[in-house]
């Protein structure tokens, strides 16, 4: 095994993706299963995520949710990726960890993100506005400070004095924040290489130590497909991919289709273009070529984690996948960079 592969940590986010024929509570009841079954494979971290509004995703109380994963599990670290912190008053979401960190002590993360939901209907819903995204390093500093008690008139309880490690969710401008908080960043994709070369670099130049992270840490967050054959790897791609094709023609994003569906499917030139452009990029393949892929984006990065986010219609091949990908990692064996 790469050495660079061995000294990464590797770690799973599922977003309770909807499938045809199986409804949002089965969505939800699948992630906590998955949660169950990549622990067991020795993955370090198991992530849910926000999404308000969304047709083809059930994942909208990522605490909650990470409430019913953290009970389903025992060593698996558990966390969100993320809250999307502008949707939120920042002391709600302090006790909201705070009562994860109590009940699951030393197996907590707590995942921040900026955005304000996808439409002007969600945003509405919420009590936002798209401009609220702009104030997330203030609400940040002052979600933080919930923790360290840096208010005489207000105590966050039972927060206050708890160590929940945070993480900022960055696509570009977020890695300023997280470098001015003290915060490990957590980015992506893998396939806008250059990007987010430049969004880390940038992280690290202006990195400040805090009381959350003496030195910078980052998390690059990719689609990850393995299979047996490259051509059964890129099919696992080809659900997500077609619900983004269709949500950028037609304005809904949906349930996950069955790859061999899609493929039988008439399409206009442009859902093939917008198909296979969705499937350009990503890292999949056998264990070999998956494993040649990750050593360039770690020794790329200089990430210290993975954080692998695959959705797939297929939940068996999805597990298979998340299988070969421990093998390659080795994550089984127990060694040092699977400890909390």
């Amino acid at each position: 095994m790469s050495s660079v592969i061995a000294s990464t940590r590797f770690s799973v986010l599922d977003r309770s993706r909807t499938r045809e024929g199986r409804d949002a509570p089965q969505a939800l009841r699948d992630t906590v299963r998955l949660a169950r079954q990549v622990e067991e494979l020795g993955f370090h971290r198991f992530w849910v995520s926000e999404h308000h509004g969304v047709p083809g995703v059930a994942g909208s109380a990522p605490t909650v949710l990470a409430s019913a994963v953290a009970a389903a599990t025992s060593t698996i670290r558990v966390g969100t990726g993320g809250v999307m912190l502008p949707n939120h008053q920042p002391l709600v979401v302090a006790e909201q960890f705070g009562v994860l960190e109590s009940l699951f002590p030393g197996r907590i993360d707590m995942g921040l993100g900026r955005s304000v939901g996808f439409t002007d209907g969600v945003r509405r819903a919420l009590g936002r506005e798209r401009h609220d995204a702009e104030d997330f390093g203030q609400q940040l500093a002052e979600l933080l400070g919930w923790f360290e008690g840096t208010r005489p008139d207000v105590h966050a309880r039972p927060s206050e004095g708890l160590r929940v490690p945070p993480f900022v969710l960055a696509t570009g401008e977020g890695a300023a924040v997280a470098a001015a908080a003290g915060t490990p960043l957590v980015i992506g994709d893998l396939r806008g290489r250059e990007r987010l070369l430049g969004a880390i670099d940038r992280y690290r130049a202006g990195f400040r130590p805090s009381p959350w992270a003496a030195e910078p840490y980052v998390v690059v967050a990719g689609t990850v497909a393995v299979a047996e054959t490259e051509e059964q790897a890129r099919r696992l791609l080809v659900p997500e991919a077609w619900a983004m094709a269709h949500a950028r023609t037609r304005g809904t994003f949906p349930p996950l289709a069955p790859a061999e569906r899609i493929e039988a499917t008439a399409m206009t030139e442009k859902e093939r273009g917008l198909l296979e452009s969705g499937l350009r990029g990503h890292i999949h393949g056998t264990e070999d070529q998956v494993r040649d892929a990750l050593e360039k984006a770690i020794q790329d990065t200089g990430a210290d984690e993975v954080l692998v986010t695959t959705s797939t219609y297929d939940r068996a091949a999805l597990l298979d996948s998340f299988r070969r990908l421990a093998h390659i990692a080795d994550l089984t064996s127990g060694n040092a960079k699977a400890a909390a």
